[in-house]
């Protein structure tokens, strides 16, 4: 008897944390390192895998450097070979928290947040925080959307001096998952 009350309530715990717990794997990030005048250096992956726990507003973002895919083939072989070296660093997280979140609090119309925590590129980490809108679909998914901005210095990528004037040391990113 006692061991039956104890799978039940053990199976019982694991479905409650099971609720708080959403998973996204098409998560969107944006980034955009451009100089006026020059080629615009762009890039867009659709393959962020993401996760929200929704009782405590715990986050993280998993990306594949490799995925990220550019107008052009060779500046994409640039991208991967010479500045984010992805056969070494192959991926890029981050893991953190949402300030002040409360899933009683989300309607649809979006709500600011900041995201504060910590986030490793290139084999750097880094502690950040940054603004994002939160909000609940119809349907009851969560949205998150942000924009910010990171500096390729803070995490060691080198720009060589031969096309520094045509890449910009700062990164403008843009962040879209939807937690069904």
């Amino acid at each position: 008897m006692k061991k039956n009350l104890l799978l039940f309530l053990l199976f019982f715990s694991i479905s409650i944390v099971a609720q708080n717990k959403k998973v996204a794997t098409n998560g969107t990030i944006f980034f955009e390192a451009s100089v006026p005048f020059f080629e615009a250096v762009e890039a867009k992956n659709n393959k962020v895998y993401s996760a929200i726990n929704t009782k405590n507003g715990s986050i993280y973002f998993e990306v594949y450097i490799s995925l990220f895919q550019f107008e052009r083939s060779l500046m994409q072989d640039h991208f991967n070979t010479n500045y984010m070296e992805s056969h070494k660093f192959p991926k890029a997280y981050f893991k953190g928290v949402i300030e002040n979140f409360s899933i009683n609090d989300l309607s649809t119309s979006p709500n600011q947040y900041y995201i504060k925590g910590r986030i490793s590129i290139h084999g750097v980490s880094k502690n950040i925080r940054v603004t994002a809108s939160v909000f609940k679909t119809v349907q009851n998914a969560i949205v998150i959307q942000s924009k910010f901005a990171l500096n390729t210095d803070d995490f060691k990528i080198e720009i060589p001096s031969l096309v520094s004037n045509k890449i910009s040391k700062t990164v403008n990113v843009t962040l879209y998952t939807n937690f069904h």
